[in-house]
């Protein structure tokens, strides 16, 4: 996670108390560590301030889920209590993964769904303990300002070096993609209700839905093929103009260049530091979703029948072979393991790490099956089959419907003010391994953005499918992040000290070839 630090403001040394030395000499530690990242004169990313010593303010970023601010959360001393850092936790890993569970759990079937939700949330919290133990491992060097990439450095040299950051790239462009999707999927629902209400226009899309004041709409007509999308106006009005917004208003052919005016002069400020004051819009918009979720399921109702193995016209059976769809958008919905040491390393008790890491990883798993079991089991089935259950399952409810709409909205600023932020940790990572320096020159910069963009609207226009996208980054890096690396780190690290013993060997095997495993299957399911 590259920051730059402004080694300012550092806790000063005093002859009072042995512990502010203390303290001071490890965040030195941690300031040399980052401020080796960027440039001294750059100060795009301020550093979170749980890195610094500052008692009132917390900043922490991911590419995959948000950043947020948490006000007053300190002893005084950088260090954060047990509550704070399993919030963290918690607030860093909830990102867009949430949006495609009930849809992976229905490719999943509903039983053995919910069975790998729990199964993945323990296997990754595993391969996540190993990676905060990997760092104490190594002997006679000081690893305290390490994160997990230089551990990969230590045991496998450059490759480690270069391979870290080929999936951590993966990662970030995998995520800047997903958030293109989405925002032009927001932004087109958005102008829609926007336009319609405005004009008072009356508009019902020609898919099959439900009717009632809790309309569920089946965007994909149950046949996995989207149908064009024709509306009939019901009130007068203008309906040349009408026509004419359908035809410039279009989710997938106009709206994703729209975007391209907005974001790509964002992309290209040398301080984006500004956009990450509203980033706690993510925790908001995950809590507003877990409250719209709670609501449509007590107006809808359960709709369930158990059918193991056969299906029919509006179930789906408990075990499906697409399985393997949910596990790879499972890898990036747990996957926090290449940032978690820094999470970790301010826990005040650090001898409580591996309880709060737990905790953290059982609430994740606990609103991931909320929202996944609630969704898909309030589905209206019949009258619409569990199929028609979107890779986005806010897809599912009709552009008019006023809690889907605040929920874009939240979601769509949210998206806009994070998404110059992984742009510029995609760029410092990048740019500074080839050319040394986060901001070569316009030129370079400018390339690399209408690179990402180009890639965000090239996806958005031809393969708008956030599950795939998701299923398919989430098991390339979590391959290296969660399966691979930690596992191999542990296996030599206890050969080199003697302790390594057979049921350990084949465990971690096993491990590696699951990770192999699932990602071959996402290319032949």
């Amino acid at each position: 996670r590259p920051f730059h630090v402004e080694p300012t403001n550092i806790v000063s040394v005093t002859d009072d108390t042995q512990r502010v030395t203390d303290e001071a000499s490890a965040m030195n530690k941690r300031i040399h560590y980052y401020s080796r990242l960027t440039s001294p004169t750059d100060r795009a990313l301020i550093a979170p301030d749980h890195v610094l010593p500052a008692p009132d303010e917390i900043y922490v970023y991911s590419p995959l889920g948000t950043a947020f601010k948490v006000d007053s959360c300190t002893d005084g001393y950088g260090k954060n209590s047990s509550i704070v850092t399993i919030f963290m936790i918690w607030n860093t890993m909830m990102g867009t993964s949430i949006l495609s569970i009930p849809w992976g759990i229905k490719q999943a079937g509903f039983t053995s769904g919910i069975i790998l939700i729990l199964l993945m949330g323990i296997l990754t919290l595993y391969c996540c303990y190993r990676v905060v133990k990997s760092r104490k491992m190594i002997p006679l060097i000081d690893t305290s300002n390490w994160e997990f990439p230089d551990v990969c450095k230590y045991y496998f040299g450059s490759f480690g070096q270069w391979s870290s950051l080929l999936f951590s790239m993966v990662s970030l462009v995998g995520a800047m993609v997903v958030y293109w999707v989405l925002m032009s999927n927001f932004l087109f629902n958005t102008g829609k209700f926007i336009y319609n209400f405005v004009h008072d226009i009356n508009v019902t899309d020609i898919v099959p839905g439900t009717n009632g004041s809790n309309k569920v709409i089946c965007p994909s007509a149950a046949s996995g093929h989207p149908p064009q999308k024709i509306s009939l106006v019901f009130s007068s009005g203008n309906n040349t103009g009408f026509l004419l917004f359908e035809e410039w208003w279009n989710k997938s052919q106009t709206v994703p260049f729209y975007l391209v005016a907005v974001l790509l002069p964002l992309l290209n400020l040398k301080s984006p530091s500004f956009f990450a004051k509203f980033n706690v819009l993510g925790t908001v918009s995950v809590v507003y979703l877990v409250f719209v979720v709670t609501v449509k399921g007590a107006r809808m109702g359960i709709h369930l029948e158990y059918n193991w193995f056969t299906e029919n016209d509006f179930f789906v059976p408990e075990f499906r072979i697409q399985f393997p769809q949910l596990t790879g958008v499972l890898t990036l919905a747990f996957f926090i393991h290449n940032c978690v040491i820094t999470l970790l390393q301010n826990n005040r008790n650090q001898e409580n790490n591996v309880r709060d890491l737990s905790i953290a990883y059982f609430l994740v798993g606990l609103t991931y099956l909320y929202v996944g079991v609630i969704i898909f089991a309030s589905f209206p089935s019949p009258p619409l089959s569990k199929e028609c259950i979107e890779q986005n399952f806010l897809d599912n409810f009709p552009s008019d419907d006023i809690m889907s709409f605040v929920a874009r909205i939240f979601l769509l600023f949210q998206m806009i003010t994070v998404y110059p932020l992984l742009g510029y940790l995609a760029r410092v990572q990048l740019l500074r391994q080839f050319f040394g320096s986060a901001y070569p020159s316009v030129f370079h910069v400018l390339i690399l953005n209408v690179a990402i963009v180009g890639a965000g609207v090239a996806i958005a226009r031809f393969y708008p499918n956030i599950g795939g996208i998701i299923r398919y980054s989430g098991a390339t890096c979590g391959l290296a992040f969660v399966f691979v690396y930690p596992s191999l780190i542990y296996v030599i690290s206890l050969h080199r000290a003697g302790q390594l013993t057979w049921p350990a060997l084949i465990i971690h095997i096993f491990i590696i070839l699951l990770g192999l495993a699932n990602l071959i299957a996402q290319f032949l399911l």
